[in-house]
């Protein structure tokens, strides 16, 4: 259920906030929301990883190392970050926020009446960083704060079981939510590990003060469709990978949204492999420049597209498929959409691809940010003129996520 204030209860006197927008991958960076690695990493174990989405344990204290200086070089370029946790704490002061918070993480199916109601009652009266813990860290049963044998469920789960699953995938803030000009699309995330998270951005985007004048877009109850796979190739023109975790109707729910909030003219639905190594469309091409394209080469002549248009009766048309490159670039208005190849070989491309090579963040028109590792790809973006940003992602790219699936912008100026 998407969260909204109610119009009759009355909201703290802050000065407004300009109305954030965003209508391209490239327009210069103003606002960005990221999630500085917590506790909830450390609760990764070799036994409950790859549930969590994970293909190594992390070291936490390196990994927030990186996180900092990511931050840094957002910072450096005049870009304002904001913290998931630091707006959770304060979205948290409000009642609201703190019954619909406890409401998302207490799950009666898997603990029962008793034990949810005990768990409720201790989580409405903690503090909100206290309540912000556990909603992000999540809670085992040895730590719930009933007694011993309360119940035949705690009685029955080992004591390092979690009674409210911790969400270290918070980290890739790209996925929950997505702006599209200055609406926030709450998305829908297919997978049980993450499924929660998008209910901590809609506390966010519901009761903070910052974004209370925010329009909403496609809602969390909708089909499955996630952040990553949502890239805007330019204003009125989006692109929706279509694989392992975004559906057909996902993205045609989306693109219907979009056309009657007058979002996009253009969706494109792009088929990609559903497996590991391309869970989103991000994972194999991302925009460098207005027009230019960072591309893993093994998809590059594959790619293709379904061209969506509204009908003009309030539906979808849907065209297609027909080659991505040239979709785009005819949705676009321009000739041709310039690609840059991860690596000269297939091996090195399967690598730096692998290793988020082409999972860039733009912080202006060809300026980007970009993992070190990836040197190949690297130069070959520099080669083509682009100025990369490096940074190091050691231990944060064990989750499998890059620069841009750690950042979700909440405000670009727009391209001139």
């Amino acid at each position: 259920m998407t969260l909204q204030p109610t119009a009759a209860t009355p909201q703290p006197d802050f000065a407004p906030e300009p109305a954030p927008r965003v209508d391209s991958e490239v327009g210069p960076l103003r606002t960005v929301l990221l999630h500085r690695p917590g506790a909830e990493l450390k609760r990764l174990t070799p036994r409950n990883n790859d549930q969590l989405l994970f293909d190594g344990i992390p070291w936490v204290d390196r990994a927030q190392e990186e996180h900092d200086a990511f931050s840094s070089v957002l910072a450096a370029r005049g870009v304002e970050v904001l913290l998931l946790a630091d707006l959770l704490i304060a979205t948290l002061s409000d009642d609201r926020a703190r019954i619909a918070g406890v409401h998302s993480a207490v799950d009666e199916r898997r603990l029962g009446i008793d034990l949810s109601d005990a768990l409720r009652s201790h989580l409405s009266s903690a503090a909100p960083e206290d309540l912000a813990g556990v909603l992000m860290a999540g809670m085992t049963f040895e730590e719930l704060p009933v007694a011993e044998g309360a119940s035949l469920v705690r009685k029955m789960h080992h004591p390092h079981d979690f009674a409210v699953d911790p969400l270290p995938n918070l980290l890739f803030t790209r996925d929950s939510s997505v702006w599209v000009c200055d609406r926030v699309a709450i998305t829908s995330l297919s997978m049980p590990a993450r499924s929660r998270e998008t209910a901590l951005t809609d506390l966010i985007y519901a009761y903070h003060p910052r974004f209370r004048r925010t329009g909403r877009a496609y809602g969390a109850h909708s089909a499955p469709v996630e952040g990553g796979d949502v890239l805007l190739l330019a204003p009125g023109v989006l692109a929706i990978g279509v694989g392992e975790r975004t559906t057909p109707a996902g993205a045609e729910s989306f693109a219907r949204s979009a056309f009657v909030d007058g979002l996009a003219h253009t969706v494109l639905a792009v088929p990609i492999t559903q497996e590991r190594a391309t869970m989103h469309l991000d994972t194999v091409c991302t925009m460098v420049d207005r027009d230019a394209v960072v591309m893993y080469p093994a998809v590059r002549d594959t790619l293709s597209a379904y061209p969506m248009r509204a009908d003009g009766s309030g539906g979808v048309d849907v065209q297609g498929p027909t080659p991505f490159l040239t979709a785009a670039a005819e949705a676009m208005g321009i000739e041709r959409l310039r690609v840059i190849d991860t690596g000269l070989d297939p091996v090195t491309a399967e690598r730096e691809q692998w290793d988020d090579g082409n999972n860039t963040l733009a912080v202006a028109p060809g300026v980007v940010v970009a993992y070190e590792r990836n040197v190949e790809t690297n130069a070959r973006l520099e080669d083509a003129g682009i100025e990369v940003l490096r940074i190091s992602g050691s231990e944060l790219g064990s989750g499998r996520g890059g620069p841009r699936c750690m950042s979700c912008p909440v405000d670009r100026a727009a391209l001139r």
